[in-house]
């Protein structure tokens, strides 16, 4: 099982009342309501391993050059840069709420304490770890996650399925190729391509003017993948395409150049040593004890390390 570490703890922040707080008055929603999603994914799923994947990098540099758009609303204004046209001189600070910056450093510090496997690369996003984890599984995997990014990872010969909140971790959506299909009529490789023609606001990614998610369903069934459409384009005798459609795509041609680097999770991230196997006890007793009173974590830690033990 692996987590989309970020999308769940912004889900738990906005899911769970600020009004759940450490003794000293610090807002824990987030923790509290991470470590209860953990908890009902095991007991739920029972995963032999688990890793919580992290962002190392939310808007990776090599992305925002292919498009600069990427994500480019989600940048704190004190991280852009102070000359129009220049390069910040840090990497960008994602606009996070104030109560829940302080709350990931717990977090860190909690999963690390109970031993479950925390993996974030340099220059890579979550989804890029997750991507990669994916393609190194000897068997089934469950990807929890909000982002509708990793549907493209979505495999029933290997078994990997998307697990995606619908309402908390108490209804989740299994997403595999029937349900793709009925949702998107394509499946998991098609996905992406889908993704880069209709454009996704949520991540800056602008599309190709025109061609909506239901035209661009229609596209690649009709020509099989993104290389299929544009060498329709390219073919003059081509006579499925209409016309608006065949001049918004060449119209579109340098951002469909790029956008598949761009929208692809990467699949070949170095990831360092780690042993995701889900631990049965905590790894520093001692830790877990000093931050539950720390942070009061009370029921929520309880919970987890009985369903652990379990």
């Amino acid at each position: 099982m692996l987590l989309d570490s970020a999308s769940l703890y912004f889900r738990a922040y906005y899911g769970v009342p600020d009004s759940v707080r450490a003794p000293d008055g610090t807002p824990v929603n987030a923790v509290r309501g991470l470590l209860d999603f953990i908890t009902r994914l095991v007991q739920d799923h029972q995963p032999d391993d688990l890793v919580a994947c992290m962002d190392a990098d939310w808007r990776p540099h090599w992305r925002v050059e292919l498009i600069p758009t990427y994500k480019a609303h989600r940048v704190a204004e004190e991280a852009l840069p102070a000359k129009p046209g220049g390069a910040p001189e840090s990497p960008d600070v994602e606009e996070v709420p104030d109560t829940l910056s302080p709350q990931v450093p717990v977090i860190e510090d909690v999963l690390d304490a109970l031993g479950i496997a925390r993996v974030g690369v340099a220059c890579y996003e979550a989804d890029d770890v997750i991507g990669t984890l994916t393609g190194l599984a000897p068997g089934p995997v469950d990807i929890v996650t909000g982002d509708r990014d990793l549907f493209q990872l979505v495999d029933d010969a290997r078994g990997i399925r998307v697990l995606y909140p619908v309402k908390g971790m108490g209804s989740l959506q299994a997403v595999d190729e029937a349900w793709l299909r009925a949702k998107y009529g394509v499946d998991g490789r098609g996905y992406a391509d889908l993704a880069l023609l209709r454009g996704d606001p949520s991540d800056g990614l602008p599309g190709v003017p025109g061609i909506g998610e239901k035209t661009a369903a229609k596209l690649l069934a009709a020509y099989g993948d993104l290389a299929g459409i544009l060498a329709a384009v390219a073919d003059p005798m081509s006579k499925q395409l209409t016309v608006s459609q065949r001049r918004r795509l060449v119209e579109a041609r340098d951002y469909l150049a790029v956008a598949p680097k761009v929208v692809q999770v990467a699949t070949d991230v170095p990831l360092p040593a780690f042993d995701a196997t889900l631990p049965r006890e905590p790894r520093d007793p001692a830790a877990v004890v000093a931050l539950a009173e720390r942070w009061g974590l009370g029921g929520s830690m309880q919970r987890l390390l009985a369903t652990l033990s379990g």
